[in-house]
């Protein structure tokens, strides 16, 4: 879908959301007629989605339970076995992979904070800082592309990739190899898992195994869904139905993943003193000029121990985030048209925040 047509779809698309959030709206005497929708901005957007995300404004939609999903992106050469998961999990805890053995994947990945940290940027060996919030790693066994940028195809692409980082753990993968080579218990446990010696291939393999194995299921949200009508309290239920309407936040985060798993620009990187992106985001690996300030859809699966929010972390709470969103993002030439003032009341955004609440359940992989 393209040119005349796209712009009358996405027109199109704009009307129905700003009926369903009319019609939520209380009816005042005299009362003005609405000024018509303004035209969709200049961007590029996922149309194929577009029919799909129509439903999820319908009261009729039910989403798929997270408990029915299955893992995607799983290699043929790399089965699951919960001896490679607990191999995989050995190695996310232990410093032995970073440089002068200080950090592990779990420094920045805590699973008490479902498995990120409190910090805005990520700290690595030495007290170096990287330019990104260390992500959620909740539920990436559904993911398609992996980190803010999408740079990694697989997980299995993804769990390496931080051992050589100089800002993380500064260990070239031959390096890392080799230590865990000259380890007798970590030679074993290889040759028992993939019947050869210690690889890079085989280091990342088991890493992915253990990252698929940690998810969040069981928040009030899942067992509402499951037919349990007391398992939200009315305001997070109140939110539900702000979040799929008026604030139109389901167009990203869609259910029950909470995450298209695409790249959208809410503004988040737009520096408007300078005119320009303060991080280019998904254009670093596309070199696609309507990529620029482009970010993958975080999930919100257990948003509310994530603290703090967006690529760069520069929200500190979720009244910030439901803030930023209520007043349109920041404009710039890409931004996503969906991403417009809301005009939410005061209850309005506490019931969001409610829900939000709401989707922190079990997490897995601990």
């Amino acid at each position: 879908m393209g040119g005349p047509s796209r712009r009358a779809f996405v027109t199109l698309l704009f009307v129905w959301a700003t009926a369903i959030t009319a019609a939520q709206a209380p009816v005042q005497q005299n009362q003005q007629p609405p000024p018509p929708p303004k035209p969709p901005l200049p961007t590029i957007i996922h149309t194929e989605m577009i029919g799909e995300r129509l439903q999820l404004l319908t009261r009729e939609f039910r989403p798929r339970l997270i408990s029915t999903l299955t893992p995607v992106g799983v290699p043929a050469d790399n089965p699951p076995t919960e001896e490679k998961a607990a191999l995989g999990k050995r190695l996310f805890f232990d410093k032995i992979l970073s440089n002068d053995r200080t950090v592990s994947c779990a420094t920045c990945h805590d699973p008490e904070r479902a498995f990120t940290d409190t910090k805005a940027l990520a700290v690595g060996v030495s007290g170096r800082v990287g330019k990104r919030h260390s992500p959620s790693l909740i539920n990436r066994a559904f993911g398609r592309v992996h980190f803010w940028d999408g740079r990694a195809a697989s997980l299995e692409a993804q769990v390496v990739e931080p051992i050589s980082d100089r800002n993380e753990m500064d260990l070239p993968l031959e390096d890392a190899v080799a230590r865990l080579a000259g380890d007798r218990s970590y030679r074993d446990a290889f040759q028992s898992v993939f019947g050869q010696p210690v690889s890079g291939g085989d280091l990342g393999r088991a890493l992915a195994t253990y990252l698929r194995t940690i998810r969040s299921t069981d928040s009030p949200y899942d067992r509402f869904m499951s037919g349990a009508a007391d398992a939200m309290t009315p305001e997070q239920q109140q939110g539900l139905q702000v979040f799929r309407a008026k604030a139109r936040c389901i167009f990203c985060h869609v259910e029950p993943l909470f995450t298209d798993e695409q790249f959208q620009n809410t503004g988040v990187a737009w520096l408007a003193e300078t005119t320009s992106y303060q991080d280019d985001g998904r254009f670093m690996v596309s070199n696609q000029p309507n990529d620029r300030g482009k970010f993958k859809t975080p999930t919100l699966r257990e948003i509310a121990r994530t603290a703090p929010y967006m690529h760069d972390g520069s929200l500190a709470t979720l009244a910030d985030v439901v803030d930023f969103y209520d007043k349109g993002g920041r404009p710039n030439q890409n931004l996503f048209p969906l991403i417009r003032p809301i005009g939410l009341t005061p209850a309005e955004k506490q019931q969001l925040i409610k829900f939000l609440e709401a989707l922190s359940g079990t997490v897995t992989g601990k």
